[in-house]
């Protein structure tokens, strides 16, 4: 149990939060603040900082992560922390743009037919990435048996769904892949993300998931512990390391103490504001395209009212919070896609801060004062999303909502999501790209086991919407498609949207030529240096 000690006149009546850790908060502005907390720990950090540095033995690079990654195998990557890894180990077909539509990745490709789509492999003169780890040639067929193992029912892949449009592939040649459609799909090229792994060792059933063999600018020199993953940048030798150090303070006391070198994400505000002051410490801020949202279970007798879920949406400050509790490293969302992508939809008017709207809402179905309504809000014991759960537990009893607030351990809670046990949870959707993510997260027909529609959303308008889209003949169609989707979406309220959340990278003077990516991915460790 955790509490953060308070000046007598801030004192506030203690939040409820189950099993959750248990904040005695300040209000300022209708939100808590935990400002005390923060002096503490940044008296603690300061202490600590004076003890002696422990610089790399060697030239290594070393990166704090939150979590360690899964798995080394792309064909069966879910997690953020994995998928990102990969990117450094693997190259793909296709990559993405600034609007997140898909270009030539280690391929270009061209529409022979609406069920046909054919890729070329760049050449090898033009082309660094077509030779694999091994010293072998990344071909044509190494093509086909990655996304031939990936559609195989028996390997049970998670990236099956996505591409089960595939009738078949063939490669006339070792530089072109054929991709034969059931059905037209604009979106297609968009999907071949996934690493390519050698052919040959797909079919010796090679442990990639340890001992990955891919293409890409980086390859594994050891991986002696599930905290601990050492890279090997090709093109100079740079040593990378990966340690995971679950514990955001610690991960700052690390970073001062020199015993990693850089950091990306998963730290509260407070930190980062403290990090901005360090003189031999630099901070860099980039806007995101994470997507943070309110899930409800639409198979419950509250939840699934749209008048209740819309007045939950009508009690919350995300300003406030935004701003008072993120430090400003957010922006208010009203859709899944950022208003910038090419499907995206600009003109959205989201949800007004207006608890007295919310209350009358609440009202119409006998909920008030003498009868507050009463839901189980579920999330992860990570300490900031506790932080911004009690802040909207908050909010939320301001409009006459009791939330019972339960935080889990990551594999309990995400396995709770994903069996669809809860009322009431939040999460982030990382990385979107392709706006196919409505299909898998909204359509009638992606209730679990068949796609991600844990909420049980089933609407014929939106389903209509989302076959429009995948009917349509051009990207200008689509998008229009899509577009009214996230109105329909809005309207509805299967998520209640939040934010986007902004990256940070944090580093030690000298380190210079790191890029934040818009989905926050560790592509900057391809160019990033240390000063000698």
């Amino acid at each position: 149990m955790t509490r953060a000690i308070t000046m007598s006149a801030w004192l506030n009546t203690p939040i409820k939060t189950g099993n959750a850790p248990i904040f005695y908060t300040p209000r300022r502005f209708g939100i808590p603040v935990i400002l005390p907390l923060r002096f503490l720990l940044m008296a603690w950090l300061g202490i600590m900082a004076l003890t002696a540095c422990a610089p790399s033995a060697d030239d290594t690079l070393r990166i704090g992560l939150a979590s360690a990654p899964v798995t080394l195998d792309p064909r069966f990557a879910t997690d953020a922390t994995s998928s990102r890894i990969n990117r450094l180990l693997y190259t793909r077909l296709v990559a993405f743009n600034e609007l997140q539509l898909p270009v030539p990745g280690i391929a270009h490709w061209q529409r022979v037919s609406p069920t046909h789509y054919r890729f070329t492999l760049n050449t090898v003169e033009t082309s660094t990435e077509r030779d694999f780890h091994d010293g072998s040639l990344l071909t044509a067929k190494d093509v086909k048996a990655t996304y031939e193992s990936v559609l195989n029912p028996e390997n049970a892949s998670p990236h099956r769904a996505t591409l089960s449009v595939i009738e078949r592939i063939e490669t006339p040649d070792k530089n072109t892949i054929d991709f034969y459609l059931k059905k037209a799909d604009l979106l297609f090229p968009g999907y071949l993300v996934i690493g390519i792994l050698p052919a040959s060792k797909i079919a010796e059933g090679h442990p990639f998931n340890q001992h990955p063999v891919g293409s890409g600018p980086f390859n594994v020199i050891a991986w002696p512990e599930d905290g601990r993953l050492q890279l090997l940048r090709r093109r100079d030798q740079q040593r990378i390391s990966f340690i995971r150090v679950s514990d955001a303070t610690v991960r700052v006391l690390k970073l001062l103490r020199g015993e990693v070198d850089m950091l990306q994400n998963d730290l509260s505000p407070e930190l980062v504001t403290y990090l901005e002051q360090k003189s031999d410490i630099t901070v860099t801020r980039a806007k995101g395209s994470n997507f943070t949202y309110l899930g409800f279970n639409l198979d419950d007798d509250i939840v699934g009212m749209a008048d209740v879920r819309r007045a939950i949406g009508m009690a919350i400050d995300r300003q406030a919070i935004i701003h008072y509790v993120m430090g400003g490293s957010a922006r208010p969302a009203s859709a899944m896609l950022p208003p910038n992508h090419w499907a995206g939809n600009p003109a959205l008017v989201g949800l007004t801060f207006n608890p007295q709207g919310a209350r009358e809402l609440l009202a119409k179905h006998g909920y008030g004062p003498q009868n507050p309504l009463k839901i189980t809000y579920k999330t992860s014991t990570n300490a900031f999303r506790v932080r911004l759960a009690t802040v909207l537990q908050s909010q939320l009893k301001d409009v006459g909502i009791d939330v019972d607030l339960r935080s889990y351990d990551w594999g309990t809670f995400y396995g709770d999501i994903k069996a669809g046990n809860f009322q009431v949870f939040s999460l982030s959707w990382v990385g979107i790209k392709t706006p196919d993510i409505f299909r898998y997260v909204f359509h009638s027909e992606s209730i679990p086991p068949n796609g991600a529609n844990r909420g049980r959303y089933q609407n014929k308008e939106a389903d209509r919407l989302i076959n429009l889209a995948g009917n349509a003949e051009t990207l200008e169609a689509q998008a229009s498609a899509y577009r009214k989707l996230q109105q329909q979406l809005l309207d509805t309220l299967p998520y209640v949207p939040l934010w986007y959340e902004d990256h940070v990278f944090i580093a030690k003077k000298g380190i210079k030529g790191y890029t934040l990516g818009l989905d926050g991915n560790y592509d900057g460790l391809i160019t990033v240096q240390m000063s000698r």
